[in-house]
């Protein structure tokens, strides 16, 4: 089956049983009654066309009517008079995989301030496997916004074969192929990649089509966290797009980017060649978070993947001596010197001395009196997983990426509190930030096309037909926010600070931000794709 036809049918099937869209509810002939009605608010489909003034009423968990239509019995009424009432926004790649099953961080209140209402969690090849036990768990526990799981590749491979640094054999292929249709069986949306980590990035391009051609089976799609975002990147991108051209599956490539200072402008030449696929009629799609840095693992930003096979112990074995030894030390010192000997390298968390977080590389070495590259092997034998904030992405770039229409916005972060941990800014601030500050101060996009990117688009992209648009028999997620005053106010020195401009937000009809305060509400759902066995929750 095409891959085109899989979806059209999947869209139907949604469309019809799944939303509940029948002539009755979509009817505004006669009056609307309504839980909740907002009343006079500029409406932001989702779709990217202009606001316009109307009203929209909930009943329960969904949304029974939108626009211009006669009032009929109405619980509760909230003026919405200059302010935009928008869909909830979609975080496509998100990491709460553990935090959303955590008391402490379930509520994701740092998403919910920022408008979100639904993240994908198991991007970049890590997370649960057991598709079914994770959800599960999110409903048993309750969470304080949707969440979409992906099938993580890397934990997938780590399964089946551990953290070895070899092909597959065909036996172990079937048993990965096996757990993949499972996992999609059971509501996956899709399967990730994270092509520089460790065990996902032992995977070539063979091993990961085959697994891929059964997510497409299911009608998933294929997120990845390429395998290179600096000079190879070009070469990154062919590989993603011969995966969903081989699989025939839709292709999303992660936190889309030009990493490093010697490969500035060379993600332009990568919008050209996905540009040219998507008019030849693949289905190629990307995410963006509008900063100028990256954040992962100090060892993951310095030392190469198959420094790093076998384990944290192998890995320092490796960097302390060998026939290895001088590669990898080859390898970081290069590293250090494209970041400027490490001033453009922020510690975010060091558990040994948590008073290095946000501080540079080379301020504490020049500090301790040291070499950049010495502080390094002494920062790695300490505390392997170590955190890092990396300033290596041009501004410039940042501003044309957001400009296409296919990239959606998505934050990388996950569910945090304030803890001493200095963590990059946009786990508080990504949507904000697209929005008020890009598209309203800045004016680099239109705001409808901000918002689209947060929220239709992200919902086209991976195919939750249910939420994403203002649209009569969809899950009523909902944002009210005023365009002047959603900003985001977390920084790379100040990061655990709470976006402002969110004066309500509805989680499955439910507040959870109501005139401005957030209300504890976990009213956030499991979401189960289509196609699978039990899509109750999608």
């Amino acid at each position: 089956m095409s891959h085109q036809i899989k979806w059209a049918s999947l869209w139907l099937l949604c469309l019809t049983g799944l939303l509940g869209l029948t002539p009755a509810r979509l009817s505004a002939d006669e009056p609307i009654d309504a839980d909740l009605l907002l009343v006079g608010g500029t409406l932001h489909i989702g779709d990217g066309s202009a606001g316009h003034v109307g009203d929209l009423a909930i009943a329960d968990d969904r949304i029974v009517a939108v626009g211009r239509f006669e009032h009929g019995r109405v619980k509760k009424q909230v003026d919405c008079r200059g302010l935009i009432i928008s869909p909830g926004f979609i975080d496509l790649h998100n990491h709460s995989d553990s935090p959303a099953t955590s008391k402490r961080t379930r509520a994701a209140v740092n998403y919910l301030t920022q408008g979100c209402t639904t993240i994908v969690t198991g991007n970049c090849g890590s997370g649960p496997i057991d598709v079914s036990d994770y959800y599960a768990k999110l409903d048993e526990r309750g969470i304080g916004l949707n969440i979409a799981h992906l099938l993580p590749q890397g934990s997938l491979r780590r399964e089946v074969m551990q953290s070895e640094r070899r092909d597959a054999t065909q036996e172990e292929l079937e048993e990965m192929k096996s757990l993949a249709a499972t996992a999609m069986a059971d509501g996956a949306w899709g399967m990730s990649t994270g092509l520089i980590y460790v065990p996902s990035s032992y995977a070539d391009t063979a091993e990961l089509t085959e697994i891929a051609k059964v997510v497409s089976d299911h009608g998933g799609i294929y997120a990845s966290h390429i395998r290179g975002e600096g000079t190879g990147l070009i070469d990154a991108v062919n590989e993603a797009l011969e995966i969903g051209r081989a699989a025939e599956i839709p292709v999303h490539i992660s936190h889309f980017k030009s990493s490093g200072k010697d490969s500035w402008g060379l993600v332009r030449v990568a919008v050209d060649l996905i540009q040219e696929r998507r008019e030849a009629g693949q289905v190629v799609t990307a995410d963006q978070y509008p900063y100028i840095a990256s954040s992962t693992s100090l060892s993951a930003t310095l030392i190469p993947a198959w420094a790093r096979a076998g384990g944290t112990k192998q890995m320092l074995e490796r960097l302390a001596e060998g026939e290895d030894t001088s590669r990898i030390h080859e390898a970081i010192r290069k590293k250090l010197e494209l970041t400027d000997q490490g001033q453009r390298i922020q510690i975010a968390r060091y558990r040994p001395d948590p008073s290095w977080a946000g501080r540079r590389l080379k301020e504490i070495a020049d500090h301790q009196g040291i070499d950049p590259f010495d502080l390094v092997l002494t920062i790695l034998k300490r505390d392997s997983g170590t955190k890092i904030v990396n300033y290596g992405i041009n501004e410039h770039d940042v501003r044309y990426v957001m400009q296409q229409p296919w990239v959606a916005t998505a934050s990388d972060g996950s569910a945090k509190i304030p803890s001493e941990e200095i963590p990059h800014p946009r786990n508080y601030g990504t949507f904000p930030r697209k929005i008020g500050f890009y598209a309203v101060r800045e004016k680099v996009i239109p705001l409808e096309e901000a918002s689209r990117s947060a929220s239709g688009l992200s919902a086209d992209i991976l195919g939750l037909n249910a939420r994403g648009y203002l649209r009569a028999g969809a899950y009523a997620d909902v944002a009210v926010w005023s365009e002047q005053e959603l900003i985001d106010k977390a920084t790379f020195e100040s990061p655990h600070r709470y976006s402002e401009g969110i004066r309500y937000l509805l989680v499955n009809g439910t507040p959870a931000i109501w005139e401005g305060q957030v209300t504890g509400a976990l009213a956030g759902r499991a979401l189960r794709h289509p196609s699978s066995g039990n899509a109750g929750s999608r």
